[in-house]
């Protein structure tokens, strides 16, 4: 008998089950919209031409070798990162009391962040309800205990910010507190400025450790200083110590290259060379060090103004298109007399759309409709195109109409 026969087997993870189903469903008129990556009006994700370019130069640059990086990562990355988040005059910089370590993407920023918190007495963490699939399984892997705060109305379709700063009052001192900096994943539904000093002074008052997930930065309004504008005010204004997690799979259109970076900023420049050598330790017991390829495109896009600008009317293009499927969408389904209200879908910003359906219809959507859904009623709106928008809001439309709630599900 062999040592391994009984093992168990791990539920599959909702997102990516979707999809295998999408690509196995021979539907001519199957759309998915569950997974959350970038697509141009032919339901394509396509490589950005600033991508493009960069690639050809670095393919006849020989200086360029598969030696490796050093575990925190290429210098010239890191800094590059920095002032993208934390912006060009950034006192933190300045004071070099900040600092970035590239990572494996968001996911990964997360991971060793959370690994550093832990290993210096951190036990406490909180995540919005709801937030990112990910964050919760990650936060537990490392050993936290996970408490939610009140997030999403799900009666008047909007954040619950009286519930979310109750929450946060009532939270342990030192609590780590998982933010989403824009577009917040799944609801769409972000902070006001006003919102997000309320949030930031009961972070203050309780000793809470704001972690910042960045994942969309450009995505929310178009303009990424804007979209920082919650980090650079905590930073600052408030004056912080925090995490930033940056993923750069989605405003540079590498999904694949697994490239990120983790921010710490503290009260004193003497915690860098610290937090430095944690860091190397933590990486070195990971994964031994980064893949250089993705941070060799983004140093040389963010290090050179032509072509950051570039990278900038791309970022701004995507974004338009979103903002564009999200308001066609919304026509459509009002055009149709869809019940309920539909304000939320363009009150929300960012890549995905909580459109209040539930798991029951979310079911149907798929199973007779071919329309892929997440169960909570999560969609990726750039996967909505002129041409198959008619057809998506009518199969909305049929489902809300006609399918009730399913208490079981």
């Amino acid at each position: 008998m062999g040592l391994f026969n009984n093992i168990a087997t791990d539920p599959p993870i909702e997102v990516f089950h979707l999809t295998e189903l999408f690509h196995q469903d021979a539907n001519p008129s199957k759309v998915n919209l569950t997974i959350g990556v970038y697509q141009d009006e032919n339901g394509k994700t396509l490589t950005l031409p600033v991508i493009r370019s960069v690639e050809q130069q670095m393919a006849q640059d020989l200086t360029l070798t598969k030696m490796y990086l050093k575990g925190t990562g290429l210098d010239a990355f890191c800094t590059a990162c920095l002032k993208l988040v934390l912006g060009e005059q950034s006192p933190a910089i300045v004071e070099n009391r900040a600092c970035s370590i590239q990572t494996l993407s968001g996911t990964g920023a997360i991971r060793i962040g959370l690994d550093f918190l832990y290993r210096n007495g951190f036990r406490t963490a909180y995540v919005s309800a709801p937030t990112w699939g990910n964050h919760e399984s990650v936060l537990q892997t490392v050993g936290f205990e996970v408490r939610k705060y009140r997030y999403w109305n799900k009666e008047r379709l909007c954040l619950d910010i009286d519930g979310f700063v109750a929450d946060l009052e009532a939270a342990p001192e030192k609590s780590v507190i998982l933010l989403h900096a824009c577009a917040h994943n799944p609801t769409g539904c972000d902070p006001t400025h006003e919102q997000w000093i309320r949030i930031s002074d009961t972070c203050k008052s309780r000793q809470l450790i704001p972690f910042f997930d960045l994942a969309y930065q450009g995505f929310s309004s178009g303009d990424l200083d804007q979209d920082a504008w919650a980090i650079r005010y905590f930073a600052h204004e408030a004056k912080h110590e925090l995490f930033v997690a940056q993923s750069f799979a989605k405003n540079f259109s590498l999904y694949n290259e697994r490239i990120g970076h983790l921010i710490g900023l503290f009260e004193s420049r003497d915690i860098i060379p610290k937090f430095r050598t944690q860091m190397a330790t933590i990486v070195r017991r990971n994964y031994s060090n980064p893949p250089a390829h993705g941070a060799h495109l983004v140093a040389t896009i963010l290090n050179n103004p032509t072509l950051c600008g570039e990278w900038k009317n791309n970022v701004r293009a995507m974004y338009e298109r979103i903002h564009a499927m999200r308001q066609l969408f919304y026509n459509k389904l009002k055009q149709l007399g869809t019940p309920g209200t539909w304000e939320h879908i363009v009150q929300q910003t960012g890549m995905f759309a909580y459109t209040g359906l539930n798991p029951r219809q979310c079911q149907v959507l798929m199973q007779q409709h071919h329309i892929y859904i997440m169960s909570d009623g999560r969609i990726n709106i750039c996967a909505i195109t002129p041409k198959n928008a008619d057809e998506i809001a009518q199969k909305f439309f049929d489902v809300i109409t006609n399918v009730a709630d399913d208490p079981k599900l």
